[in-house]
């Protein structure tokens, strides 16, 4: 086996995505994965974050790329995964990522980050090995960020593809409208 292969199995399970934290767990030394990239089979995002040029890459590989730039503890939030989830008609041209921790880095333009977020256990879950808010916890997120009969529908379509249950719906859009 060589280390390219080595890093195509990580990327290959993580929709293209492979960090240097990754790879060396794997086995695979950082000047290793700094020479694949030279060599080009890797394209490099920075802060450790690589893409595998031999791995198709997906609708879920930025969000991916996103929060491994933001680094350990980052997830998706708000409207981008709702978006990631086919919920509403989202088109957003910036990646919403969080996280519990102070982030030092220069990200992106595409990635908003909001750090020393406070969001309980219980609210994040993972969507196609991506770490990300729950569907509940992205619609009480982007309530005062749009028109309240846009939200609802967007509830109840969450609901109906079950994404969430009858009893979030309801308190959802109960009597108080809010979460």
């Amino acid at each position: 086996m060589s280390y390219r292969h080595d890093l195509w199995e990580i990327a290959a399970q993580q929709h293209g995505v492979v960090t240097i934290a990754e790879a060396e767990d794997a086995g695979v030394p950082a000047v290793e994965v700094r020479k694949l990239a030279h060599r080009g089979a890797l394209r490099a995002y920075g802060k450790g974050v690589y893409i595998h040029r031999s791995v198709p890459t997906t609708d879920l590989t930025e969000p991916a790329v996103a929060t491994a730039l933001a680094g350990d503890g980052a997830f998706l939030e708000r409207e981008t995964v709702l978006d990631m989830r086919g919920l509403g008609q989202f088109n957003p041209h910036r990646i919403w990522v969080a996280t519990r921790r102070r982030v030092r880095r220069a990200l992106p333009e595409w990635v908003v980050l909001e750090a020393r977020v406070d969001i309980p256990e219980e609210d994040l879950t993972h969507y196609e090995g991506i770490p990300a808010t729950t569907v509940r916890r992205a619609l009480v997120d982007v309530h005062d960020r749009m028109p309240s009969e846009r939200w609802k529908a967007l509830v109840e379509q969450a609901r109906q593809r079950e994404l969430i249950d009858n009893h979030d719906a309801a308190n959802l859009t109960g009597p108080q409208d809010a979460a």
